[in-house]
């Protein structure tokens, strides 16, 4: 999966911002047209001013910040059927975002560029190596066992049971964090798989987006991802739409009465921010903005998320609120996004595993922006990663599974700061 596509280098946009403050002061008796052309005319992305020296470039870092879910009771979970308890282990910490956009080109007042992944782990930032041995829920066990017993015939459940004992396989592995993240050899698979595999050297994209250069108020506004004006991965229109920025930058001239809009290629979707506060960050004024709490609330609560709704029985008749489904656009693998903790998750979500605390000032996502340019200047997002699996009556490590159980994995904070 790849993350929200990020400007990094915002350190010179908050001193541009800071200025049109200290301007603003003088000018303002004079009108504001001149600091309003100033920033109109900086805020384009194009080559020269300070929105594209920001934007095509890193500079201030990018992290992200791991905290894995550690099953304590693997073996009592697979013989007794026992609710699973899990303890969160972390921060293991990388710098991502570190490499400049790729295959830039100008046409028609839009830019399309390329963005390459990678990360570089962060010792000091993190609770130990990345070779820390974690007990998590197998992977390939949860991708070959979910179609065995929803999509498929019984008779391929004992297939998938003569697999998962000629490899010595079960419910739960225990791997090192690096190998987690980024990549193993699975003996079921019989090919590397991990939670972000493959990561390093490969790139999310293409994007196409518009400079600005003709209406201010389009700047950064997503046209095209991967080629395309509108997703694939839902059955609508409404949910299918690419809304908004890339969350680092918006339109200069926020007006806090209205929501922000942005995309994430992480959970195949867009969503929106609502004004929460006023800030100061480091003697600059910033509009504090953060998700929602019926982001991803059930569909009898915000009828919106209908078109999310993919697995009825899953998600008990789509009255299952916290969860996102997104197998479509992770090559029907079982996976199902959250806010860390399962936050703002119906309470059947905290009941099936034991040990979660949801915390809106730990779990939440927000971001600082600047409103007379636009510019991000602090973002964390939050985001859980979670696999589904289920009973089975052939399937020796699923017997005493008695409901389907979203899982947690994984829980990430992507991090700038100025």
């Amino acid at each position: 999966m790849g993350c929200c596509n990020r400007r990094c280098g915002l350190l010179a946009g908050a001193v541009f911002g800071a200025l049109l403050a200290v301007l603003g002061g003088i000018l303002i008796p004079a009108g504001n047209s001149i600091i309003e052309g100033t920033v109109k005319k900086e805020a384009v992305i194009e080559n020269g001013t300070t929105a594209y020296d920001n934007w095509v470039s890193t500079g201030a870092a990018v992290y992200r910040q791991f905290w894995f879910f550690d099953v304590t009771n693997p073996v009592e979970i697979v013989e007794n059927g026992a609710t699973p308890v899990v303890v969160q282990r972390g921060p293991y910490t990388y710098k991502t975002r570190y490499l400049p956009k790729e295959n830039v080109t100008f046409t028609n007042f839009t830019v399309t560029f390329l963005l390459p992944l990678g990360a570089i782990f962060e010792p000091s930032m993190s609770v130990g190596p990345e070779e820390d041995h974690i007990t998590v829920l197998n992977l390939a066990v949860a991708v070959m066992a979910v179609p065995a017993y929803s999509l498929t015939p019984t008779t391929l459940h004992g297939v998938v049971e003569r697999l998962i004992k000629s490899t010595n396989s079960s419910l739960f592995q225990r791997r090192s964090v690096k190998e987690l993240l980024w990549g193993y050899y699975d003996p079921m698979l019989k090919v590397t798989t991990g939670l972000f595999s493959p990561y390093n050297g490969t790139y999310d994209g293409p994007y196409t987006v518009s400079t600005g250069e003709d209406d201010i108020a389009n700047v950064g506004k997503i046209l095209s991802w991967r080629g395309e004006e509108s997703l694939t991965f839902w059955d609508d229109k409404y949910c299918n739409m690419i809304n908004g920025t890339d969350a680092s930058s918006f339109a200069p001239f926020v007006d806090k009465r209205k929501p922000l809009y942005f995309f994430s290629s992480d959970i195949c979707r867009s969503v929106s921010a609502s004004y929460e506060d006023s800030l100061d960050l480091k003697g600059i004024k910033v509009y504090r903005y953060t998700l929602q709490p019926n982001t991803l609330a059930a569909p009898n609560v915000n009828p919106d998320n209908q078109c999310y709704c993919r697995d009825p029985k899953v998600t008990k008749n789509c009255t299952m609120a916290g969860v996102l489904d997104i197998s479509s656009c992770q090559g029907n693998k079982p996976i199902y996004i959250s806010l860390p903790h399962f936050l703002y998750g119906s309470p059947s979500l905290r009941e099936s595993v034991l040990g979660l605390s949801p915390s809106p000032e730990h779990h939440d996502t927000f971001m600082d922006v600047e409103p007379i340019t636009g510019f991000t200047l602090r973002f964390a997002k939050r985001i859980q990663v979670n696999m589904m699996y289920g009973p089975s009556k052939v399937i020796t490590v699923l017997k005493q599974v008695k409901d389907y159980t979203i899982f947690p994995i994984v829980w990430l904070n992507e991090l700038w700061i100025v």
